[in-house]
């Protein structure tokens, strides 16, 4: 069962890296993951990028603009409907605890926040609807976007150029203890943050 699966989502990357459009749907995909889709991009963007090695950084550039259009419509729902749609949008993605202890905070840390909520596996609708339910300068909140998911999109790409296939061999065994890695790594930063202010 979990061949067909697994094979199904390999001719489901090939037919996605073959496609004229690729970056229009790496987009698309990337704008719905920052928004609504809780399911980490990097299980499409490492393959993607390791099949198509020539276009890493079109890409990256692809994938971090894709981002940055669903951070700016999460905010602006924040901003202005938050009480409508922000609520009930942390309510079906399970975010309400994120959000109230993340909340609390981000008045004093909101930029540090912002940026390990776009780089670690915490969820970036908890820091999307913060920013913009508290009323934080969108310009603040889009650099720190750019900052934190640039790291982290281009910092994939480098990955791929310097180590290639070895990439998603790693990724493959050690992805789901990376990410309780950096969400420790994250904890332990927003800790420190708290415990010094």
């Amino acid at each position: 069962m979990q061949q067909t699966h697994d094979k199904r989502a390999n001719r489901w990357l090939a037919r996605l890296a073959e496609s004229n459009h690729v970056l229009w749907l790496i987009f698309v995909l990337s704008l719905l993951e920052s928004i609504i889709v809780p399911i980490p991009l990097e299980l499409i963007l490492i393959p993607l990028l390791l099949s198509q090695q020539h276009r890493l950084w079109a890409i990256s550039t692809a994938t971090l603009a894709g981002c940055l259009v669903g951070a700016t419509i999460g905010y602006f729902v924040g901003f202005w409907f938050f009480d409508d749609v922000g609520q009930w949008l942390l309510h079906v993605l399970g975010y309400e605890d994120a959000f109230a202890s993340f909340s609390e905070r981000f008045q004093e840390q909101g930029f540090g926040l912002l940026l390990l909520v776009g780089i670690t596996p915490i969820p970036f609708q908890v820091g999307m609807l913060s920013a913009g339910s508290t009323g934080y300068p969108y310009w603040l909140f889009i650099i720190a976007a750019i900052i934190a998911r640039g790291i982290r999109y281009y910092g994939l790409a480098l990955l791929v150029y310097w180590f290639g296939d070895k990439i998603l061999e790693l990724w493959q065994r050690y992805s789901q203890r990376a990410g309780w890695v950096l969400a420790i790594i994250g904890l332990s930063a927003l800790t420190w943050i708290w415990m010094g202010s």
